[in-house]
């Protein structure tokens, strides 16, 4: 992930300040000085950065430090607040049950908003919300046969008609179905437009007054960086946008640039995309935002996605309690890898834990994400007696495990080496002896339980 480059240079500023024996003016302005080259390789807007850094450096210097919070630990507090702040004030989407809510997408062309749109959908549904997709882009060939297909692969139903020219009567006339039918979020998909195509912005007014949404929501390519702030703009004085969603997050060395710029304009972002998968859209909130970027990680989140999983799997107590007590078979290994598939890819995952995320190279993340598909494979070539009782695995079994798999004998004995690892790990667990948060220590600690000592928003 592009962005984690930004994330690993601002920990690793934060972590020489941390190592360093005395802090004085000196040391400030040199985290400061990182801190600007990070932002400016992020391609976040000169002017910005100097704004936000010069904030940064008269806090540390002259403001008092809170009770019980030794110096080091303030200057990183006044670091997550600025930067924070410099990312906007946090807004939700508010979806209510048993009534019914429009929204209205638009946004460029290529920006991904009709991905973007299925993602949207996914992420209510798995809430508990009823959702329909109304498709009114008459404009691209085969733009009702992807949301079709899209809406399949979420479990939400589509309306539209290929063969449709009129946009506005086909939003209307779908707004109306799903609505008459009760369902409690309904999402218009408008044609991806240019801020200079006068003739599909009068088709956006007139979408927006036919359908008469309770949200616009705008589409942003993060990948333009800095100029999404003039299409926010130009959309922002055509219709009445709401709230933006910023895609492509996960692959650009812009998306600082394009996250600031937005900021700038005062439209709330309220979402962002974080990969091709239909799960990676997340609900833009920038104090975790930040956390992630420092290496705090994001608890909270990652217990989210924990929860919706595991309610899916539905994991009875007795299997708990058969874990921690160190009771593992390969099958639940297996089973766990597919948990954290559905959960997303494994880089994600790491940047949710304090410390972790930011401090483990793209390189070896990659590998390692490619060592859990190998397992998988491997295991999927075991019989069922051998995925419970793995003891079975003998010399013999382990050849024809690794010439079924297409691997070797030494991958398949790592597989093994680790499931016993695995075992002693969680039966350390359960009797409490299981990892501490490490470097970052105090703060990490505050920032699992939501927001460290003596953190908050600081306000603008």
């Amino acid at each position: 992930m592009v962005l984690n480059r930004l994330g690993r240079a601002l920990h690793s500023a934060l972590q020489k300040l941390t190592r360093a024996t005395h802090v004085d003016e000196r040391a400030i302005k040199e985290l400061v000085r990182e801190i600007q080259r990070a932002l400016l390789q992020a391609d976040v807007n000169v002017e910005l950065v100097l704004g936000l850094t010069r904030r940064i450096e008269k806090r540390a210097l002259e403001e008092k430090l809170s009770p019980g919070v030794g110096r080091k630990e303030h200057i990183i507090k006044i670091v997550y607040e600025e930067l924070s702040v410099f990312l906007g004030e946090p807004a939700q989407l508010q979806v209510e049950p048993r009534k019914s809510t429009v929204l209205l997408m638009v946004g460029l062309q290529g920006s991904g908003k009709t991905t973007s749109v299925a993602k949207l959908a996914a992420h209510f549904k798995k809430r508990g919300f009823k959702v329909g997709i109304v498709c009114a882009d008459t404009f691209r060939p085969g733009a009702y046969e992807q949301l079709s297909q899209l809406g399949q692969q979420v479990g939400v139903a589509v309306f539209g008609d290929p063969k449709a020219k009129d946009a506005i009567k086909l939003a209307k006339e779908g707004v109306k179905r799903f609505k008459d039918e009760r369902l409690e979020l309904v999402i218009v998909d408008s044609a991806g437009r240019h801020r200079k195509e006068e003739a599909l912005m009068k088709e956006m007014k007139q979408i927006a007054k036919a359908v008469q949404p309770d949200e616009v929501i705008l589409v942003l390519d993060a990948t333009i960086g800095q100029q999404v702030k003039e299409q926010a703009a130009a959309f922002k004085a055509a219709t009445n946008i709401g709230s933006i969603l910023v895609t492509k997050l996960d692959g650009t060395a812009k998306g600082g640039g394009a996250l600031s710029a937005v900021a700038a304009t005062g439209a709330p972002i309220k979402f962002v995309g974080v990969g091709e998968h239909i799960d990676d859209l997340e609900p833009f909130v920038p104090e975790r935002f930040v956390a992630r970027l420092l290496g705090m990680g994001d608890i909270e989140t990652l217990l989210k996605k924990i929860k919706e999983v595991t309610e899916e799997e539905k994991l009875k107590p007795a299997d708990v309690k058969a874990l921690m007590a160190g009771k593992l078979t390969l099958r639940d290994v297996y089973d766990q890898l597919e948990t954290m598939n559905k959960m997303g890819p494994l880089s994600k995952l790491m940047q949710m834990i304090p410390g972790i995320g930011v401090s483990v190279p793209e390189e070896q993340m990659r590998v390692g994400e490619e060592k859990l598909k190998r397992f998988k494979v491997i295991m999927q070539s075991m019989t069922p007696e051998e995925l419970e009782n793995p003891k079975l695995l003998n010399s013999s079994r382990i050849r024809r495990v690794a010439k079924g798999s297409g691997t070797n004998e030494a991958e398949v004995r790592e597989l093994l080496k680790q499931y016993e690892f695995m075992k002693r790990f969680i039966k350390m667990f359960a009797k409490g002896r299981g990892p501490k948060f490490g470097p970052w220590g105090k703060l990490m600690k505050g920032m699992s339980k939501g927001t460290p000592p003596g953190f908050g928003r600081r306000k603008s």
